[in-house]
């Protein structure tokens, strides 16, 4: 799989996570002496592995089944992330035109970063031009559509912003976040930007709907919900919820292009979802959206508990940071 690590990392972002609460001491103590514990196992269980004698017949059995692990890793991988992309029920039409009008980007900037990794001619026409067609995130591209939702959630004017968990005073202001701060290819400051520019115009349901679904979606990043977008994906994600209810996409549609999108900027992350699914019995294709991106899954922690109950055979890197 090709390595979509279009980002650069933000080393001063700050870490809330207002929506998970410290388990107490004691199951603390518990839990690391458990992951002590467990990781001692492994750790056995690999010396013993490669010291001991095997023969002929036990080595062609554990080849087989390592290439079995691959070719179950690489099918689920497809299905999670197919590599045909996967095409998003919105239009982009000219809000890339919209965006450096307002000064969110700073198109010489942006092509400036692309330099080096290739800004190709698809990109170009999302930044400046007229795209009636539907939305397609790919492998490919993931990386690029990250930073366009993000400038799309950071500009475009949205009570969350205004009256949600960015603006508590506990955290110093809004402009102290990866999600704010991170974003250095503005006309000036990005906070001049924050919530200040009318992109499109949600009636009272569709706001409610991106409020209600927001508050539903985590990122494995961090343990907080698209509602506290304090990262670019979290913002990003953010701008995508407007832009779907926007358009018109139903709540069910919006759930299940999340988990598309979010699979996309976490391929390591859902794959190793997707094989525990697929464990239990339940193939990809019929997860419930809305469960796998709740905290239990798509969370950090919730993500860790998932992913410390499945063995893989080799991950599959890429993903995308947070900065741009």
């Amino acid at each position: 799989m090709k390595n979509n690590n279009d980002t650069m990392d933000y080393e001063t972002e700050t870490k809330t996570e207002e929506n998970e609460k410290d388990a107490p001491e004691q199951k603390k103590d518990s839990q690391l002496s458990t992951s002590i514990l467990i990781a001692a196992i492994i750790l056995a269980g690999t010396w013993i592995y490669t010291t001991s004698p095997k023969n002929t017949g036990n080595s062609l059995q554990s080849d087989s089944a390592q290439e079995s692990g691959l070719t179950q890793v690489s099918s689920l991988e497809e299905a999670v992330i197919p590599s045909d992309g996967v095409v998003l029920p919105v239009s982009w039409g000219n809000l890339g035109s919209k965006l450096v009008d307002t000064g969110t980007i700073d198109s010489d900037k942006l092509k400036a970063i692309y330099s080096q990794r290739g800004f190709t001619e698809e990109y170009e026409s999302l930044l400046v031009g007229q795209n009636e067609g539907k939305l397609k995130i790919t492998r490919e591209n993931s990386g690029y559509l990250l930073n366009l939702f993000w400038a799309l959630g950071l500009a475009s004017k949205n009570e969350i912003l205004e009256k949600g968990e960015m603006t508590n005073p506990k955290y110093g202001g809004a402009g102290n976040f990866a999600s704010t701060g991170g974003w250095t290819i503005a006309v000036g400051n990005p906070m001049d930007h924050y919530s200040m520019h009318t992109l499109f115009t949600l009636t009272g349901e569709q706001q409610a709907m991106v409020d209600r679904v927001s508050r539903g979606i985590y990122r494995p990043c961090c343990g907080n919900s698209t509602h506290f977008p304090d990262c670019n994906h979290g913002m990003a994600m953010l701008g995508l919820l407007q832009l779907m209810a926007s358009q018109g996409v139903s709540e069910e549609e919006m759930w299940k292009t999340a988990l598309v999108v979010n699979s996309y900027w976490f391929p390591d992350t859902y794959i190793t979802i997707a094989t525990y699914m697929e464990n239990n019995g339940v193939e990809w294709e019929d997860v419930d959206a809305k469960e796998v991106l709740g905290a239990n899954y798509s969370s950090g922690s919730g993500y860790a508990n998932i992913a410390s109950q499945v063995i893989t055979p080799n991950e599959q890197g890429g993903g995308n940071g947070c900065g741009v």
